[in-house]
């Protein structure tokens, strides 16, 4: 089910996926190269714009430009992966904090929408604020302006070596590390080679008047911001619209403004990601898109009636082009691609300085936008059956994905305790009706487990680290074992309440004491178990371990020491009956302890540890 290594080389199944990739991605380097070759040649020899092979060459620019940032961006999460689980995990209510934070994470992702995205399934799941939601979305959309930085570098003859290197690293680095950098160097080179081609593909554009007419159009501010945001909405990535737009500005395409605009409208074209990830969630949830698309709205239309002013700050603190350079379009070309890139930096930082102390007045108008609903009591209901931190969109950074895992496990081990707190007022009274309720609880398990299990199965079809594999594998055998308990509860524990009630059966004091000491100590194992699995607790798995000589060895000297009694004395069959009764509570108590045993086992890593789970 999980993609996985072995020995330190990647699993079969996730090997033979890389080399389709990398295959690919070699072979269509080879036809793009071919394909350039050949659209040079014909313009060498005087011949008309072919606009099928400029618009293959386009459309093959971008594909890589796109790939090669996704190929980069995974190689960055895998490389920072535990530290960006901890960075996001100790979000405080400090609105700068998680500006920075923002920041952080959107330069490892390379995607502002995808921690927009996250952003969105954190707070349905309750682990964040809409506050700190507001922090971070200014903070992602500074970290986004990293990708324009880079592309503006002017390192394009260079991307092919990036890509052989990377390549090599990839299929001979002999340890995870080597190959997490191999696909990192090797993304960043598709990156620049998509922007190699792009740019080539424009070159006869340069001369051709039509194309040049219509770019003077991308100067008026409402035309670049329209254009900008529906080309970002359709691709969703802000990033891509600049790698385009760099372009343009490589060949002398577009002036400064017509970039600044374009790029205003990316920064609200890149708003539709999260719109789509928050449709049919909370309100709560839909507050973090609203935020992010009213920051960008409010933002341009601000800055969209001082697009002059903005270009002559950007020209202020860019690069000036070479003396020697006299022609107005070599000129444009030389300037405009790193102005371009400075310019959107400016805006974000700008947007950031301006409404990060309005943090807390932002978020009433949000909330106000848009109000909570009551939830009624039949939807309250429905949702303690529903998974709660699952989200799909936190597939996306699997280590947080083990981590909403976590939680939702927790929320199993909330029901089970439910139910095991229910067993003295059941399965020592005999009361069948209540039991009958108790049974309902355990079709919450069930369906949390379900719903675990689908949420990990989905997870598995990604390139998991050895760790994530590890830990992925390690929550579905916890899951596991927590179902098993109220299986135990839920089926066994029913039928002794059964016998209880139809034999009449009666317990003396004594022996009611006797198993309500140890029902209360199973009640104390669940809950450690939990702890040590949700917070990977060791002190909290270990004393479930100590536990084992007072639970399993006490029951037995108890269970030895009745049994020794019965064959002295002579008693009647209501007492053996009795006496049967508390062997068989003990034994499922026995049995659910060793089930919360190996929860604990395996948080040490005494048994099935993730190693083993990975290599088995």
């Amino acid at each position: 089910m999980f993609s996985c290594y072995r020995g330190g080389a990647l699993c079969d199944a996730g090997l033979l996926r890389n080399k389709r990739i990398l295959y690919v991605t070699m072979i269509s380097v080879w036809l793009a190269g071919m394909v350039i070759s050949g659209h040079a040649q014909a313009a060498e020899e005087g011949q008309q714009i072919q606009w099928f092979f400029l618009i293959i060459e386009l459309l093959g620019g971008l594909s890589l430009f796109l790939f090669g940032m996704e190929q980069m961006g995974e190689a960055l999460k895998e490389v920072a992966g535990e530290k960006m689980k901890d960075i996001l995990g100790k979000l405080t209510t400090n609105p700068f904090m998680g500006l920075l934070t923002g920041l952080f994470v959107t330069a490892i992702i390379q995607s502002s929408s995808v921690t927009t995205v996250m952003l969105v399934g954190f707070v349905q799941a309750d682990l964040m604020t809409l506050s700190q939601a507001i922090g971070v979305i200014l903070g992602a959309d500074v970290g986004t302006t990293v990708t324009a930085q880079i592309v503006a570098f002017k390192v394009t003859k260079f991307a092919l070596l990036l890509v052989t290197i990377g390549f090599v690293m990839l299929f001979v680095g002999r340890n995870d590390r080597i190959k997490q950098f191999g696909a990192l160097i090797m993304g960043l080179g598709l990156i620049f080679f998509g922007m190699a081609v792009m740019s080539d593909a424009m070159k006869p554009l340069r001369t051709y008047e039509p194309f040049i007419e219509m770019m003077r159009n991308v100067d008026n501010p409402a035309v670049g911001i329209l254009l900008g945001a529906l080309f970002t909405a359709l691709i969703q990535s802000s990033s891509a619209t600049m790698g385009v737009v760099v372009a343009l500005a490589s060949q002398g395409l577009i002036t400064l403004e017509g970039g600044i605009a374009l790029a205003l409208g990316a920064n609200i074209g890149t708003c539709a990601t999260a719109g789509l990830a928050a449709i049919g969630k909370a309100r709560k949830a839909v507050r973090v898109a609203v935020a992010h698309i009213t920051f960008k709205i409010v933002g341009v239309a601000l800055v969209a009636w001082f697009i002059p002013y903005l270009a002559e700050l950007t020209r202020l603190i860019s690069p000036a082009a070479p003396a020697a350079l006299v022609n107005a379009q070599d000129i444009l070309a030389a300037e405009v691609p790193r102005q371009v890139a400075n310019g959107h930096t400016l805006f974000n930082v700008g947007l950031a300085i301006f409404f990060l102390p309005l943090v807390s007045v932002f978020r009433r108008l949000i909330d106000w936008m848009v109000p909570e609903r009551e939830e009624t009591a039949a939807e309250i209901a429905v949702a303690r059956f529903q998974p709660k931190y699952l989200d799909e969109t936190l597939l996306l950074s699997p280590p947080m994905a083990i981590s909403m895992v976590r939680r939702e496990v927790a929320r199993i081990g909330e029901t089970l305790e439910e139910m095991l707190n229910e067993v003295p007022k059941t399965v020592f009274r005999g009361d069948v009706d209540r039991m009958a309720e108790v049974q309902k609880m355990d079709d919450r398990v069930d369906n949390l487990y379900s719903a675990i299990a689908s949420y990990l199965a989905r997870l598995g079809t990604a390139n998991l680290s050895k760790n994530s594999a590890g830990d992925a594998m390690s929550a579905m055998t916890v899951t596991t074992e927590l179902e098993n308990v109220g299986d135990i509860i839920e089926t066994n524990m029913s039928h002794l309440t059964s016998i209880f009630s139809s034999a009449n059966l009666q317990l003396g004091p004594q022996i009611l004491t006797e198993l309500t000491g140890y029902h209360d100590k199973i009640a104390k194992a669940l809950r450690r178990s939990i702890v040590a699995f949700e917070h990977d607790n060791l002190s909290a798995a270990q004393e479930v371990l100590d536990m084992e000589e007072s639970l399993i060895g006490g029951m037995e000297k108890l269970r030895r020491d009745r049994q020794n009694q019965l064959l002295q004395e002579n008693h009647t069959s209501q007492e053996m009956a009795a006496f049967t009764f508390e062997t068989d509570v003990m034994e499922n108590f026995k049995r659910i302890y060793q089930h919360l045993q190996r929860v604990a086992r395996l948080v040490l890593h005494k048994e099935g540890s993730r190693k083993d789970l990975v290599t088995q």
